[in-house]
């Protein structure tokens, strides 16, 4: 591999990786904060990069940019209030279901409101082309994933801003570790917990306003990606944000890099000076590439750490 092709691999796994931050930041803050597992954090991913698609036909993407995020945190708020808390004090697998039941009423939804089919939901004018500086250099990355780039690194720093240096971030890790405490010193712990689903949820959209335009914006969007943000979580260690940040980057580099590589077994064991014939038991296996099992491979990274460390990279608690 050259070293063009190695650093536009390498810009487009951390852009990959960072946007699966941003869909794991909002399902981790939700679960550190409530302990819910958010089956339907994905589809909220989808509703913005839909209402992204329609705002922007109306009052143009920056402006789609700001509002869409905001209205599906309003409507995370809303299922939290009215939903969610409802089944809450029956236990987890309750909420498990309701949640889940949610995501294949929002896909339906979203069928009825805008059709089976992919919608048009363009990357604006202005960040569509290559980044100039790189091309100068002989590298060919498009503008609009290192805008992407920014705007996870941007949201990053300002949650982190949130939690550790504002008294809203202090209220809200005081419900966390001490709720009864909180409550005892006038906060509405609910309201908290309301607050927080829904800013996990703004969070989760604000990924599909800039995710939808760079990938596809379809009905099957949340499902393409609600199984590895799941990966993203248990990898890094449920409820630690700083481990669904390395386990994001650790993910889609090997997303990036396994798509590419020609690497196997036979190729391993011929460096080493060890040929097999085709004809060996076992080839079709062993010559099996590295980009062909790429789409397992978060999988087996998966089941791996589960084994050999079930808190996760950063976690606190048994996934």
């Amino acid at each position: 591999m050259n070293l063009e092709l190695f650093l536009v691999q390498l810009l487009n796994g951390v852009s990959y990786g960072l946007l699966l931050f941003m869909l794991a930041a909002g399902l981790t803050l939700i679960f550190s904060m409530m302990g819910v597992l958010n089956f339907a954090h994905t589809s909220f991913y989808m509703i913005g990069a839909y209402m992204a698609y329609q705002l922007s036909t109306w009052v143009g993407f920056w402006a789609a940019l700001l509002l869409a995020p905001l209205l599906v945190g309003l409507l995370g708020a809303a299922v939290e209030q009215w939903g969610l808390r409802r089944v809450h004090k029956w236990g987890h697998v309750p909420e498990l279901l309701f949640t889940f039941g949610l995501s294949y009423i929002v896909f339906e939804l979203v069928q009825v409101v805008w059709g089976r089919a992919p919608v048009p939901y363009a990357v604006p004018g202005e960040l569509d082309g290559p980044v100039a500086w790189l091309q100068a250099a002989g590298i060919t990355f498009p503008q609009y994933r290192m805008f992407m780039m920014a705007v996870a690194i941007l949201m990053l720093g300002a949650l982190w801003l949130l939690l550790k240096r504002t008294r809203v971030g202090l209220v809200i890790r005081a419900a966390l570790t001490h709720p009864e405490m909180a409550e005892a010193l006038g906060h509405d712990v609910p309201r908290v917990f309301m607050l927080v689903f829904g800013a996990g949820c703004a969070l989760a959209g604000l990924a599909g306003v800039i995710g939808g335009n760079a990938f596809v914006t379809e009905p099957g969007m949340a499902g393409s990606v609600g199984a590895i943000v799941f990966v993203v979580i248990v990898f890094g260690g449920l409820g630690s944000l700083a481990g669904a940040f390395v386990a994001s980057l650790l993910l889609g580099l090997v997303d990036a890099f396994g798509k590419t590589s020609s690497a196997s077994l036979v190729g391993l064991l011929s460096s080493l000076g060890i040929e097999l014939s085709p004809q060996a038991f076992g080839y079709p296996v062993l010559s099996t590439t590295l980009a062909q099992v790429a789409p397992v491979l978060p999988y087996l990274l998966l089941v791996l750490i589960l084994i050999f460390r079930p808190r996760g990279l950063m976690g606190t608690r048994e996934s």
